[in-house]
């Protein structure tokens, strides 16, 4: 079910009400609600997968109790390779199967042999590469000993499914999640009012930056040959703010959709773009996954408290998985590589320039050229395009018929989010914001209710992330 969606319209208020009046009588059942509305969001887009989900929750809930019990080493090993050898099983089964096959048969090619081998016909489960790191990191997290494990089979299985986040994250620890579902919720205007003001802001992201963006993007990368270096530019300039805003979005909206039901998620964007360095903007960037790498991939590789060789070779293999991490081609391999290499020229080299605007622009040039392979439908079309960028500017293509006008609402809107995180990054906008009077605060939100319902795209067109 999709969040830009009339099903989800109904779905959500049909919730919220029945979420409230069994939250008066019991926790437990309450709990045990959520799980049947997650399996009920979840199934709407294919039932049959909800059976990873629920065998998922069943092995990393057992093997949560017995590693708590378990004393001896070995056996408390054993137990962590079962959950990560499921987990990871199913991941790359249903996400890289088709991949590795397909490498496997081009690299006995260029080596003069022969090998074939028959690809699978596989439906990839949505958001499975996102609830299968929550339970991973839930193992990982008892093993060594950061949390306990717990004993309430229901509050578990509604961690590992919880709707708002369950398919595009944030990622969240169980440290932070689980035990909100073990205390009693209530039902508050702050938390109505604060999960209404994200949600609107994440269906701009969505339907009017994103989406709008998404029109000339697609028209362009999905039509290479007959483009040149000059739309090649603009088209990725616009998916940065494309991913950004669908992305961005959806955390959003997930975030306030979560408030509605008194939980509360972790940030998951915090306006990547104005960062000064590549490394902060992965700071700024999808923190959950950013986080979530660092401590179960990074820091157990040795961190920077090694050698710098091999401090620069685990920043570099933990941007190549996080490039797998994201999809099953050679071009997020190469994303992720680019952001590898880019983190090391940035070690061994620091800036010294002082100027704050030159080193957003550097930042914000070397992550949209990294963006060209994200997007590139292909490893070739993606060189074709940063080919034609340096060789053959060409003319720019704005679009024709009904498209034409595409670009230009979308740089409008990038323009109205730009200057929006402007103020929210150097002039502490939010606060100023909350201390206005509500007929003010009203009529700023009535303003981008109606910019949604002008130029939002209501296609229910799928977010990015769930392919991931």
């Amino acid at each position: 079910m999709l969040f830009n969606s009339i099903d989800f319209l109904i779905f959500l208020p049909i919730v919220f009400v029945l979420y409230w009046i069994i939250n008066h009588y019991s926790i437990r059942l309450r709990n045990l609600f959520l799980i049947v509305a997650s399996y009920v969001f979840y199934g709407w887009w294919d039932w049959r997968f909800l059976s990873l989900i629920i065998f998922s929750s069943v092995v990393d809930y057992i093997v949560g109790l017995r590693l708590n019990s378990a004393t001896k080493t070995s056996h408390r090993k054993l137990l962590l390779i079962i959950s990560l050898s499921i987990n990871l099983g199913f991941l790359g089964f249903f996400k890289y199967y088709n991949f590795f096959v397909d490498s496997f048969i081009t690299a006995f090619s260029f080596m003069g042999n022969e090998f074939s081998a028959t690809p699978l016909n596989i439906l990839l489960p949505v958001g499975i590469s996102f609830y299968t790191f929550q339970t991973l990191s839930y193992s990982i997290d008892i093993y060594y000993q950061k949390i306990k494990p717990t004993k309430d089979l229901i509050a578990f299985f509604a961690f590992v499914s919880f709707f708002p986040q369950l398919v595009a994250g944030p990622i969240e620890r169980a440290s932070h999640l689980l035990p909100q579902f073990h205390t009693k919720k209530i039902l508050s205007y702050e938390n109505i009012s604060t999960g209404v003001k994200l949600v609107i802001w994440g269906f701009f992201m969505k339907l009017v930056v994103a989406d709008r963006a998404a029109i000339y993007v697609n028209a362009v990368y999905n039509n290479v040959p007959n483009h040149d270096g000059l739309s090649f530019i603009l088209a990725t300039v616009l998916f940065a703010f494309q991913i950004y805003g669908d992305f961005a979005g959806y955390s959003l909206i997930a975030i306030g959709t979560a408030r509605f039901f008194d939980f509360s998620l972790m940030t998951n964007f915090r306006r990547p773009y104005f960062a000064v360095s590549i490394g902060e903007f992965w700071k700024r960037w999808h923190i959950s996954l950013s986080t979530w790498f660092r401590d179960y991939l990074y820091i157990p590789l040795g961190g920077n408290r090694v050698s710098t060789p091999k401090w620069l070779a685990n920043l570099f293999i933990t941007f190549v998985i996080s490039g797998l991490w994201h999809g099953a081609n050679w071009t997020f391999i190469i994303w992720g590589a680019l952001n590898g290499i880019y983190l090391i020229i940035e070690a061994l080299l620091p800036v010294k320039d002082k100027h704050k605007p030159v080193r957003i622009l550097i930042t914000f040039v070397l992550i949209n050229f990294s963006w060209i392979f994200f997007r590139a439908n292909s490893v070739s079309e993606a060189f074709y395009i940063v080919k034609d960028i340096f060789i053959e500017p060409g003319k720019l293509f704005l679009g024709d018929g009904d498209d034409i006008t595409a670009p230009l609402y979308a740089i409008l809107a990038i323009s109205i989010l730009l200057f929006v995180e402007f103020s929210m990054e150097y002039f502490n906008s939010i606060s100023r914001f909350n201390k206005l009077k509500p007929s003010i605060k009203m009529m700023g939100f009535s303003f981008i209710i109606f910019l949604i319902l002008y130029l939002g795209v209501f296609d229910s067109s799928q977010f990015i992330y769930f392919q991931f």
